[in-house]
């Protein structure tokens, strides 16, 4: 379980963006960087290079607000 709490405190490491947490797939998405970062125990792994690049469909879906 990840403590959305958190989130107000977290920015993405690589633009320094705000975060948004995605529930479906425990991860924490930037739309600046394009990166989704995975929790891990309800701790979020914010290493750029253990990152995922989101998909464009993914990124769209930021753009969307949702």
């Amino acid at each position: 379980m990840f403590n959305r709490k958190l989130l107000e405190l977290l920015v993405c490491p690589v633009s320094k963006a705000p975060l948004v947490y995605r529930s479906q797939s425990e991860e924490l998405w930037c739309s600046a960087s394009g990166l989704a970062y995975a929790i891990a125990d309800g701790i979020p792994v914010l290493i750029a290079e253990e990152a995922r690049e989101l998909s464009p469909e993914e990124r769209e879906t930021l753009r969307e607000g949702g």
